[in-house]
């Protein structure tokens, strides 16, 4: 029986932290799982140690005002560790926080996997030889990470992506038209302005003032929401309220309601691949404190930022950074993507084909056979080495 301890400290991470944790039990139904996740991986029956929801932050700057709290999460985790024992430490993105854990789980005789590897493509490259000597094994889900890492002589495979098997709509169109009582021949936009507080308090206000601005030039425009799991509904409400424009928020089937809009204002980050997956035409956002923004200029060198784009190798769909997130801009780009046809026609082509490059399904299955591959051979390791 193998014991197997995860860290994820985000909410996409805590959604594939569950699915490696239900594939882990399918092969394996007796398997022992802990760590630091979130709800999801908590009902995929992984036992937590400490929850992710009391530690989710962003931003260079943001992460060092919350060191010392972030330094007693590592503590606590060494000392599970050291505690439990398990076979494997695997790492599910997190990069700032899970790579300082993975150097004392080493250093502790813990074995280091890492599924999601931090992105050396596009800042510091250095760091790949770090990683290279940390991790025995890296399960890569964008096959462009894989170069970087074998250059530094890590040993990584690509598994493919885990949204290629849980990205699609649940209902036909028709049924998913009736269940959100939208008109099609209308203008449906989606707002999305993120899981975490900080980011929804720098952009949905921009969001919703580029809204106000899109209802003037284009009447028959409807607007929704997508509360993200953990975003209080309260606060969306607030600011919905005090912009004077008309947005329905809805908690469920996500994917149902990707599939029948028009476009998307969205910030930066996994739904922007989610959104891309379901074909809908994006106009990408992203923002965080001044101090963060100048440090990130100094360390990052990619001509796009936003996922679709890097995997495509060119801007197939508008992005807005920092001082450009403001809503006359947002809401040019997003009329331009739905008042031309041959535009948005253009950029869904080119969407298709970001599915195409991202392997095939049941990544999450492949990852789960090499986590445990993995782990024996660092027992058969250990054992030898004795």
């Amino acid at each position: 029986m193998h014991k197997i301890m995860f860290s994820a400290g985000e909410v996409s991470g805590d959604m594939h932290g569950a699915e490696l944790a239900v594939a882990l039990r399918a092969i394996e139904p007796d398997i022992q799982m802990i760590g630091f996740g979130g709800s999801q991986m908590e009902a995929a029956g992984v036992e937590l140690c400490r929850n992710m929801q009391d530690y989710n932050v962003m931003g260079f700057w943001e992460v060092f005002c919350n060191l010392r709290r972030m330094f007693r999460l590592r503590d606590a985790l060494l000392q599970a560790m050291q505690r439990e024992k398990p076979d494997l430490l695997v790492l599910i993105d997190y990069p700032d926080f899970n790579w300082r854990l993975a150097k004392r789980a080493k250093a502790a005789g813990i074995p280091v996997f890492s599924y999601i590897p931090p992105s050396v493509w596009a800042w510091r490259k250095g760091r790949a030889k770090m990683v290279a000597e940390t991790a025995v094994q890296i399960a890569a889900i964008f096959p462009f990470e894989t170069k970087a890492y074998k250059d530094a002589g890590a040993a990584i495979e690509f598994v493919g992506n885990p949204f290629v098997d849980t990205v699609k709509p649940s209902m036909t169109c028709e049924a998913a038209v009736k269940y959100f009582t939208l008109d099609p021949k209308k203008y449906n936009v989606l707002l999305l302005p993120g899981s975490r507080q900080q980011e929804i308090m720098l952009l949905l206000p921009e969001m919703l003032k580029a809204a106000k601005l899109l209802a003037v030039k284009q009447p028959e425009t409807e607007f929704f929401l997508p509360a993200a799991p953990g975003v209080s509904r309260d606060l969306l409400e607030t600011f919905i309220q005090k912009s004077g424009v008309r947005v329905q928020i809805k908690t469920d089937c996500t994917y149902d309601l990707m599939n029948l809009c028009d476009v998307a204002i969205a910030t930066s980050g996994t739904v922007i691949l989610e959104t891309a997956l379901m074909g809908l035409p994006t106009v990408v956002l992203y923002k965080m404190s001044p101090i963060s923004y100048f440090i990130g200029r100094m360390l990052i060198h990619v001509p796009n930022f936003s996922l679709p784009n890097i995997i495509a190798g060119e801007r197939i769909q508008p992005e807005l950074l920092q001082d450009e997130v403001k809503a006359e801009r947002i809401a040019d780009e997003t009329l331009r993507l739905y008042r031309d046809r041959d535009e948005a026609a253009c950029v869904k082509e080119k969407l298709k084909k970001i599915r195409e490059q991202l392997g095939a399904p049941h990544a999450a299955k492949r990852a789960a056979n090499l986590i445990l591959a993995t782990a024996d051979r660092c027992k058969q390791k250990l054992s030898e080495d004795k």
